[in-house]
């Protein structure tokens, strides 16, 4: 009877929050494909910089300008349909790419395989729906933990292109990828009762960005988000020519800030339930701060005139303080990734869908816009950790902001956390 009815509906929740996670994962992995084959490409084709950039963040614009109406869609049609049909849709550009040989093949297909970037909004609102409110938080955590997708790529991909050539990794994504789409497809539950037919119009939408307050969210969540996806893009790259590292040593490095970062999401939404959105958010903002600025102090050798004759010295980060102060950073924007959406579900419980989406684009074009800079920064210092100057300068930007529309009210902020707690 309802026990049954109860056991059969909580399988269906953990089957669909695993195979949405796992499927996010995939998806991910591939998004940041170029981080490890641009690599090769890059000396290949004789690309600068701001070319490597371009090339790796490709995929990123599609995959966030996506996510709006596919979150439309998802409402309207359920998301298990949507997540399968998207998926099967990039295999075969992910394939075409192990062939391509200009710069505009790879930017092209780079386009069409960063579809697979809009997973995200149409499997968030997919699984938030199969689990009470109390809970969403979390289940909305573990599935956003698929951002380690982006570690996956980072061991798996290195290990293909040194042994079988940087070709052997679309192949194997290709397939990894309808592999996936099809467990998905097997293993998951389609629930009616979840689609909300067309409640949300693009009127809608826009007029959501009147509001100044999701611009605020979109600036945070493009740092905490589009920051992390940036770096995801670049570290090993950056290992590699700042400490002279081989691509499989410098990915690896690189997986220590970007798998905690993605795996951290899920206890990241757990205390945003227990401490609230703003206090989580608050605090990822210094941290980054903090070691943002220590990041961005560029190898220096200083000669000082002494009594005795010049005297060298050397100021800058050795790798493991680097890598040490890289993994606060993720550990920080692991968190403010889900005290973000703690935001949106606290402040904007009937659209979710929507403000989410709009947070998600924005967040997303700041991934696609950052490693252009980064780019571009490199090709006209010659600095390369003039890329954490610039973020430290966005950082910056957020804490401003935040102090004068949030902090400065606190005593109104506590008094609702006490009416809250009341109720």
């Amino acid at each position: 009877g309802k026990d049954a009815i109860m056991s059969t509906q909580s399988h269906k929740q953990v089957s669909v929050l695993t195979l949405s996670t796992l499927a996010f994962t995939v998806c991910f992995a591939v998004w940041v494909m170029f981080s490890i084959i641009g690599i090769p490409i890059k000396a290949s084709l004789g690309l600068n910089e701001t070319q490597f950039g371009l090339l790796a963040a490709t995929p990123i614009l599609t995959g966030s300008l996506i996510r709006l109406p596919l979150g439309m869609l998802t409402d309207k049609i359920g998301g298990r349909i949507v997540l399968f049909v998207l998926m099967v849709s990039t295999v075969l550009p992910i394939y075409l790419i192990s062939l391509a040989t200009e710069y505009w093949h790879f930017l092209l297909l780079g386009l069409f395989v960063g579809v697979a970037g809009g997973a995200f909004s149409v499997g968030i609102s997919y699984v938030a729906r199969w689990f009470p409110r109390q809970r969403q938080g979390l289940a909305m955590g573990i599935f956003g933990a698929g951002n380690a997708g982006a570690a996956v790529t980072k061991f798996v991909a290195p290990s293909l292109v040194v042994a079988y050539g940087w070709q052997a990794v679309p192949q194997v994504y290709a397939v990894a990828m309808l592999a996936m789409a099809i467990l998905f497809w097997i293993f998951t539950y389609t629930d009616t009762t979840h689609h909300v037919p067309g409640h949300v119009t693009v009127r809608d939408q826009l007029a959501v960005l009147k509001d100044r307050n999701v611009w605020k969210l979109c600036q945070y969540y493009s740092i905490v988000f589009g920051g992390y996806v940036a770096l995801s893009l670049w570290m090993t790259k950056y290992y590699i020519t700042e400490y002279g590292f081989g691509m499989q040593t410098a990915a690896l490095l690189a997986a220590v800030f970007v798998l905690p970062s993605g795996i951290i999401r899920a206890m990241g939404g757990w205390l945003s339930d227990k401490f609230g959105a703003h206090r989580m958010t608050w605090w990822v903002m210094w941290v980054s701060w903090i070691c943002l600025f220590l990041l961005s102090y560029p190898q220096t050798e200083m000669v000082v005139q002494t009594t005795k004759g010049e005297m060298s010295l050397h100021l800058g980060l050795n790798v493991w303080v680097f890598t040490a102060l890289l993994f606060i950073l993720g550990i920080a924007w692991g968190f403010g990734k889900a005290s973000v959406f703690k935001y949106i579900s606290d402040e904007y419980p009937h659209n979710i869908g929507v403000i989410s989406g709009i947070v998600g684009l924005i967040g997303g074009l700041g991934g696609f816009l950052l490693p252009i800079l980064f780019g571009a920064i490199v090709d006209i210092t010659g600095v390369n950790s003039g890329i954490f100057m610039l973020m430290y300068g966005i950082t910056w930007v957020s804490l401003i902001w935040m102090y004068l529309t949030e902090v400065r009210k606190v005593p109104m902020i506590r008094k609702t956390a006490a009416a809250d707690t009341r109720e």
